[in-house]
């Protein structure tokens, strides 16, 4: 079981979240740093309508897709729609090995960290900008 670190500054989302994903699957442990600095391509105003409309789906806070406001764990929701089957067997040990972090730990300050490959879209959001906006 290798330890991959994954910086995730400009890295695209969905990619980012399947290859994640892939990963853990494989049996790597995966750990994400960075990740209110992802990017979600698209424009602003019909990404932040699209994740307002799907919040208040439902009229009521019982009811409805419930969005953390931590660009972290809107990672981690991301990556666990791509684990098949993540509500027992393969997939929840699968998702019980990836982490995600906001900035660098100390603890992997020192560690070689993985580049994912950035692509400059003329259009996009922010991860930390799409969570503080919904």
């Amino acid at each position: 079981m290798n330890k991959l670190i994954i910086d995730a500054d400009g890295a695209t989302f969905g990619r980012l979240c399947s290859f994640a994903a892939k990963r853990a699957l494989e049996g790597n442990e995966i750990i994400i740093v960075n990740s209110e600095k992802t990017i979600i391509t698209g424009n602003k105003k019909e990404l932040i309508k699209k994740y307002i409309e799907l919040k208040e789906k439902g009229n009521s806070s019982l009811k409805g897709p419930k969005f953390s406001k931590a660009p972290h764990r809107l990672l981690k929701k991301g990556i666990k729609g791509m684990v098949p089957d993540f509500r027992r067997g393969i997939g929840k040990q699968a998702i019980s090995r990836i982490k995600c972090y906001e900035g660098i730990p100390k603890e992997f300050e020192n560690e070689r960290l993985v580049k994912s490959k950035k692509s400059k879209p003329k259009r996009y959001i922010a991860l930390k900008e799409l969570a503080e906006r919904i």
